[in-house]
């Protein structure tokens, strides 16, 4: 089959039959457009597509297992580095909030990617988005929950007033207990997830409140002023100052980095081409916003001994910022909210990740896609063995912290680069060879502002992607301090290429069509012919 502008396109006969209680028809029709058929249940509201990327985000929890990045830089570096960085990602944001309107798929980067890419690009380039992206979730799937094993390990720290470390062995046990959970979870909560997502943003809501309250009241005695809050700043690596600046826009880039989710959730949202957009624009929005007002009232409430928090027994470094102004009973409270919603952060994070995968699998790319790829109805309609399989390769993926501090680190940074890298290609391909078949969606940036836009996120999002992979402590680093986000990225990306090359190119021919006649609506035959899929036993009237 070829759509209209000459891309082939190959049908997928396995695929099971679409069920007409899964969708509104004008949903399934915008699918219908893509060449695929409706096979998930559409029950998230455009409220709840937001809430799925929040409480990815999981705003506080996120910032807290990533101050590291953000203090060696001070005060000013914290908070001016989240203002300026989550600007920037707002961008990014709008450029994929343009796509996400037109072009709604689960797996929306790599069919992006291989929609606008030039003939000769479009198959490396889209296989290559797809796996960056899929790795990318699941490394932030591991960076949340090793998040939550030192979160949870450092209430244990406290209630013994730090007469107890916990070993690599004890950390990889905690992350592996919590990943399984997820894995159960993910499998069996499926009639109500969409409304969970509803409870885990005012959970996200209420410890955010909580902590803007709490920690100014305990601190009123030490609290650091204005002047020092936006304005003083250190460096504590061997970087340039400058460059420990811009080190601490990490904090930012890893917190604010989940909304793409929407994108994934796209073929289980109602009104779809609202509703993902909303959902990307809201979520970074909000975390603009919402995160300045916290990295202030940290910044203005912690020790302004950096080292000595960055050096904590306590083994986080917001434990010991609660811990200097709420005591022990204040901040065994606030640190088991704390790890409860980064516990939940983890649960849609698998979600997410395991929509992407299965989307990919479904288009033949992953290995053992024909296992991957069916649907359970038992459980709800949802990719149960996709779900499983990000359980599987989460778990490799979390040995890393048996490794060194640093090793364990590239989980945060290996989500930044994958993403990065998956988000970047398909807005740089739209711009470069495919504006003339882009078709705006109900929502739209302009034709003035959406290609300066498009270019702008481009250019973050390569800066991003190399930021990530500099060592935070400085230059010439040593094994135990040593950034691995290259190596693991390298090995993802550079495995995809040679996959693709040597065997790949030889039956990957980018998105297949899913689509069976008989299963189509009078509404979706038309969206599919005025769209200009040429359909065997479909014509134009």
């Amino acid at each position: 089959m070829e759509s209209k502008d000459g891309t082939t396109t190959h049908v997928d006969t396995s695929a099971p039959a679409y069920d007409l209680g899964l969708s509104r028809d004008d949903d399934a029709a915008v699918l219908a457009k893509l060449g695929y058929k409706q096979e998930l249940r559409r029950n998230f509201s455009k409220l709840e597509v937001f809430a799925i990327a929040f409480s990815i985000m999981g705003l506080l929890p996120s910032i807290a297992s990533t101050l590291n990045y953000s203090i060696p830089a001070g005060p000013a570096g914290m908070v001016w580095g989240w203002f300026l960085a989550t600007g920037l990602i707002f961008v990014v944001a709008l450029a994929m909030a343009d796509l996400g309107s037109a072009l709604p798929t689960s797996g929306g980067l790599y069919w992006w990617t291989h929609f606008f890419s030039s003939p000769a690009t479009r198959n490396p380039l889209s296989f290559l988005v797809g796996y960056s992206n899929s790795i990318g979730l699941i490394g932030g799937f591991c960076g949340v929950n090793y998040g939550f094993s030192l979160m949870f390990l450092s209430v244990i720290v406290i209630a013994r007033d730090g007469n107890w470390v916990p070993t690599s062995g004890t950390i990889y046990g905690t992350f592996m207990a919590a990943v399984l959970c997820h894995g159960i979870l993910a499998s069996t909560l499926s009639k109500i997830m969409a409304k969970l997502q509803t409870v885990f943003v005012i959970m996200n809501l209420i410890l955010i409140a909580a902590t803007i309250i709490a920690l100014p009241i305990g601190a009123r005695k030490h609290r650091n002023d204005v002047h020092y809050i936006f304005t003083h700043t250190e460096n504590l690596t061997t970087w340039p100052a400058g460059w420990a600046f811009m080190l601490s826009w990490l904090c930012p880039i890893w917190v604010v980095g989940a909304f793409d989710s929407c994108v994934h959730m796209s073929e289980e949202a109602a009104n779809v081409t609202r509703a993902v957009p909303f959902g990307i624009l809201m979520s970074v929005g909000l975390c603009w916003v919402i995160g300045f007002i916290l990295v202030i009232v940290i910044a203005g409430c912690m020790n302004p001994d950096l080292g000595s928090i960055l050096k904590s027994p306590l083994g986080q470094p917001m434990a010991q910022i609660y811990y200097d102004a709420l005591g022990k009973k204040g901040t065994l409270f606030m640190m088991s909210i704390l790890f409860i919603v980064q516990f939940l952060m983890g649960l849609s994070t698998l979600v997410a990740a395991s929509r992407q995968a299965w989307a990919f699998s479904r288009d033949g790319a992953l290995p053992f896609s024909r296992f991957f790829r069916p649907i359970s109805r038992k459980f709800g309609y949802i990719p149960l063995r996709a779900i499983w399989g990000c359980v599987f390769v989460a778990a490799v993926l979390g040995l890393l912290s048996l490794i060194a501090p640093a090793a364990a680190q590239a989980l945060f940074s290996l989500a930044v680069a994958g993403t990065y890298v998956a988000w970047g290609i398909p807005i740089f391909a739209r711009v470069m060879w495919g504006q003339h078949k882009f078709k705006p969606g109900p929502f739209y940036t302009g034709d003035r502002l959406s290609v300066p836009i498009a270019w702008t996120a481009v250019v973050f999002l390569i800066f991003g992607t190399t930021l990530s992979m500099f060592p935070i402590g400085g230059p010439n680093p040593t094994p135990q301090t040593m950034n691995y986000t290259v190596v693991i990225n390298g090995a993802v990306w550079g495995g995809a290429l040679l996959y693709y090359y040597i065997d790949a190119r030889k039956w990957f021919v980018g998105p297949k069509i899913t689509l069976e006649l008989d299963d189509l609506s009078d509404t979706q035959r038309k969206a599919i012919v005025d769209e200009g899929l040429q359909v065997e036993g479909l014509e134009r009237a």
